[in-house]
């Protein structure tokens, strides 16, 4: 059926494929290999992650690449948020020796944004605005995330400082 026929409200936004070499970037950074009888998938990512400073940072370079394609593909602005948010959560939490590199085998953030740009290319305007509100929803939960883990921290800190200076100058009247 040629595409004049279909409503357009069930037409994809763009009428584009996403280019086969961002899926096949995302499989190698995230997923190309396996744990045989295991069945955990990991790539890359993990792997270049193991370099203490470097390697998180240069794992990094080629997620920013898929970001900068969303870009290209007219993402919305909230969606390239979302997508942000996957790579900052994989980067921070990637640069903890050993357990980052855990981590990065189970967040797959390149899968996870190439997953977001195909949704996109492909929903109907009704999607769409159904996708946003979810990327809104889980940028909000994120912020309240962080302020909440910020709160706790300057607790914690306050706390111990406050320790601290009881134990060195005694009791203050």
């Amino acid at each position: 059926m040629p595409n004049e026929l279909i409503k357009p409200e069930v037409q994809p936004r763009y009428r584009r494929e996403l280019d086969p070499d961002l899926d096949l970037l995302a499989q190698w950074m995230d997923s190309v290999f396996e744990i045989p009888g295991l069945g955990i998938r990991f790539g890359l990512d993990a792997l270049i992650g193991l370099i203490p400073g470097l390697g998180d940072t240069l794992t990094t370079l080629a997620s920013l690449y898929i970001l900068g394609a969303a870009r290209r593909y007219g993402v919305p602005r909230i969606t390239m948020v979302r997508m942000a948010a996957n790579i900052a959560v994989d980067y921070a939490l990637g640069a903890v020796p050993l357990v980052g590199d855990v981590f990065d085998v189970y967040w797959k953030a390149n899968l996870r944004n190439v997953a977001l740009l195909r949704r996109h290319l492909l929903a109907t305007p009704a999607e769409e605005r159904r996708a946003r509100s979810g990327d809104w929803l889980f940028v909000a939960g994120l912020m309240v995330l962080l302020v909440t883990l910020a709160i706790g921290a300057v607790t914690i800190a306050w706390l111990i400082i406050a320790g601290l200076v009881h134990l060195i100058f005694g009791p203050t009247r």
